[in-house]
């Protein structure tokens, strides 16, 4: 067994743990975007803020591992897979949809959302379009 290889089974682990919780959090925002209900509200907002910083860690960890691979691959070959540079601008606009799931918590924590579900649940699939993406450029390398 090598270290690539370790690297390689964390950096998947993390990222599986990390997408399970970024498809998750949407769905939270829907619920509570369409509730009026404050009882709801407040158990949301528990709810919503456990699991962003929840998996936030993970989002660091598939980073920290990610990283790791390309350093242990080597420069020359980073250079060489043009596929690597397009998935890591993809990759960069997770990491800033992760962000802005802090900013959206902040909304929700002060009871200033002006978004709809309609909004949250066309947010949802975001993550989704990038990881069917992400994943065909890690598999077919083009």
């Amino acid at each position: 067994m090598t270290l690539i290889l370790i690297y390689k089974a964390l950096h998947l682990a993390f990222m599986v743990a990390w997408f399970a919780g970024i498809f998750y959090l949407p769905r939270l925002f829907v619920y509570h975007a369409e509730t009026n209900q404050q009882v709801v509200q407040n158990q949301l907002k528990v709810m919503e803020r456990r699991l962003l910083y929840f998996v936030t860690p993970f989002a660091l960890l598939t980073l920290v591992f990610g990283l790791l691979l390309i350093h242990a691959y080597g420069m020359d070959w980073f250079r060489a897979s043009r596929w690597m540079h397009y998935k890591l601008l993809l990759v960069a606009l997770l990491y800033g949809y992760h962000g802005y799931c802090f900013k959206l918590l902040a909304d929700f924590k002060a009871d200033k959302n002006q978004r709809s579900g309609r909004f949250y649940r066309w947010f949802n699939e975001a993550p989704v379009l990038i990881l069917f993406a992400t994943i065909f450029l890690a598999v077919l390398k083009p």
